[in-house]
């Protein structure tokens, strides 16, 4: 422990927090984080910008559903010290409601919390958002934090072992260094200040992450000091939608966020939506805000990234966080823990009960079977159950929950029957869980994993024109820009068809069914499907399941042996998650029951025909996440995987 103590120290315009390590500054009362002196270095965040345009929180807030969001940098209005100790520093700035301000400013009351300890290389900081009863109706479009670092000395970016690398400057993005693509947050890089990144694109939302991957990214400054500067997210309790959800992190700016709030890879459904009265509270964070060091000399670039996971995986230990003063974060025995094993019954598979191998197994409000994923408005906890189906999770704040699951490689979404309440200290084992996949009957043919990406299709190489090096033989080749232009070009005529047996999904099943464009115009898409099929059960009943890992302003049709014929399925417009456009491979969810009657299907070669048809524009379209076709459930076929 560091012998010299937190310093507070407090002025007409400024708050200063100093723990002879690191020293942050921030604007009085109004709590935006004006300055970060670190290592010799007076301020980490960019000087040249304002003072409201360094280290803030922020929101997007509507009055109305129709109308657009309002951007709003939360400033407080008051100032407070929270706790006040050698080890220790909590200070507070509030913003508080009334209806005067109705339609000019949020509903809420705002809290935000600043916290120094001790011998920490760095600071954390919380809010608490209020709605209470009798106020008026809102929607929150999205809720962050963010850190605007110093352009003349962080130009090295991390998030992940295999997602770093030395990044364009602003400039670069603006005209006529720039040139921006098919939306604003994409652009060509046609004369950057670095010339060996000209010809890359840069684009923010090649850098999103799922939240469960999520937990440090930030920036190196390579120069005579070399400085880190993290953003590390100890929990995803207080972020909306789940383990899969997906986030901004770190950009071009040199930006960090922390993004707890955000219709981004979902769209409307991501997006909270209170009602004229409706009591609400929630904490978000805390998160820690980290920097460290390396001696002049070496290579700064491994060793500051390492210490830097290291601390996070400290962080993730040490949650929840014991310093914390509010009373709305319940400390570690005020919370639960809740265990218990997950099987899966599946005949068509095995007659022995399969471990969930790897399930994703979370407590979230109470819902329908995969509610989860559009829930928005409070706290949700996951683990992965280990091979044999054992989850563990700990550290649940108190209240009602329903116990929901998905397993990677079963389709659908389990919800254990049984409410869940969870009492400070409480530790429930719930036993074993039985997970019963929807299925008819056996597989007579399948294409894909179902696991809720679309990773495992053909992915094209980008346009030469269009690339960013990061990706370039990288797992993670979907984040290049462009890629739906791709289609047209291996199919400029036709369209996609798929021979199951004969083909391979890993290189003919293209990863997006995205719309054409010819002669300037946007055209639907109807995908083939063809199987051969022996002596079909002409009164059975035949089960199409198809699960989509994305939807964008789209629509899915089904026609067997007919492509001209009324749809036996139509799902109707679907999805606004824009993961096509924002290269996410996947978004939400969706999962769609396809009853065929055997009259439909003949004996030899069958044809599944697959339709998008709505065509106004490029992004419109979906990923699939994995395709079956289930027999009648009296067939003796043995259940089988084939075509996969």
């Amino acid at each position: 422990m560091s012998p010299v103590g937190v310093q507070l120290r407090i002025e007409d315009r400024h708050v200063v927090m100093d723990n002879g390590i690191v020293q942050v500054t921030l604007s009085n009362p109004e709590g935006i984080v004006t300055g970060i002196s670190y290592n010799g270095i007076d301020n980490l965040l960019e000087v040249r910008n304002d003072e409201s345009n360094r280290g803030y929180w922020d929101l997007v807030w509507n009055a109305q559903p129709s109308s657009t969001g309002k951007f709003d940098v939360i400033e407080g209005t008051s100032f407070e010290v929270v706790v006040e100790y050698e080890d220790q520093v909590e200070i507070s700035f509030k913003r508080t409601w009334d209806s005067s301000q109705e339609g000019k400013m949020v509903p809420l009351n705002i809290d935000k919390r600043f916290v120094m300890l001790r011998g920490n290389s760095g600071f954390y900081s919380y809010a608490i958002y209020e709605h209470l009863k009798d106020w008026p109706a809102f929607s929150l479009g999205e809720t962050r934090i963010a850190f605007k670092l110093r352009q003349d000395k962080f130009h090295y970016m991390a998030m992940a072992d295999n997602r770093q690398r030395f990044m364009p400057l602003p400039e670069d993005r603006s005209p006529p260094r720039g040139q921006q693509l098919a939306y604003p947050e994409a652009v060509l890089l046609v004369n950057p200040i670095e010339p060996s990144l000209r010809g890359e694109v840069d684009d923010k939302y090649q850098y999103s992450c799922d939240n469960k991957d999520s937990r440090v990214h930030g920036w190196i400054c390579t120069n005579d000091s070399p400085v880190g500067f993290w953003l590390i997210t100890p929990s995803n309790e207080f972020r909306t939608g789940g383990p899969v959800k997906q986030n901004l992190t770190s950009h071009v700016g040199p930006t960090t966020l922390a993004v707890f709030v955000s219709a981004h890879y979902a769209g409307d459904d991501l997006v909270p939506k209170f009602e004229a009265g409706e009591e609400w509270k929630k904490v978000f964070g805390p998160i820690f805000l980290y920097c460290n060091s390396a001696f002049h000399g070496v290579d700064p670039l491994p060793i500051l990234w390492e210490d830097a996971k290291f601390q996070a995986l400290c962080e993730a230990q040490s949650w929840p966080y014991s310093f914390v003063a509010s009373e709305d974060f319940p400390a570690s025995d005020q919370r639960g823990n809740v265990s218990g094993r997950l099987l899966v019954k599946d005949l068509y598979i095995s007659n022995d009960y399969i471990p969930a191998k790897g399930a994703y197994v979370g407590l979230a409000p109470p819902g329908d079977a995969g509610s989860w994923q559009r829930e928005c408005k409070d706290y949700q906890f996951w683990s992965r159950a280990n091979e044999e189906g054992y989850f563990s999770i700990e550290n649940i704040r108190a209240g009602d929950y329903n116990l929901y699951a998905w397993v990677p490689g079963f389709i659908g979404d389990y919800k254990y029957d049984v409410a869940v309440p969870i009492t400070p200290g409480c530790h429930i084992d719930t036993g074993d869980l039985v997970y019963e996949p929807p299925r008819s009957g056996p597989t007579l043919w399948e294409i894909g994993i179902p696991d809720r990406s679309a990773a495992e299709f053909y992915v094209p190489d980008p346009n030469p024109k269009y690339i960013n090096r990061l990706y370039v033989n990288h797992p993670d080749k979907f984040r290049q820009y462009g890629l739906w232009e791709r289609y047209a070009e291996l199919y400029p005529d036709s369209d996609l068809v798929y021979t199951v047996g004969a083909s391979d999904s890993a290189k003919d099943w293209f990863f997006a069914q995205v719309t054409r464009k010819k002669d300037d115009k946007y055209r639907g898409t109807t995908w083939q499907i063809r199987f051969a099929l022996e002596k079909p059960n002409p009164t059975g009943g035949y089960t199409l399941r198809i699960a989509l890992a994305s939807a964008t302003l789209s629509e899915l049709q089904v026609r067997v042996n007919n492509p001209k014929g009324n749809p036996v399925f139509s799902s109707g417009l679907i999805g606004r998650d824009n993961s096509i456009a924002r290269h996410g491979i996947h978004g939400l969810y969706w999962l769609f029951r396809v009853d065929i009657d055997g009259a439909r299907l003949v004996d030899g070669d069958n044809i599944v025909f697959l339709t998008q048809p709505r065509s106004t524009g490029p992004f419109q379209g979906i990923m699939y996440d994995y395709i079956r076709l289930e027999g009648p459930p009296s067939s003796s076929s043995t259940p089988s995987k084939l075509g996969t």
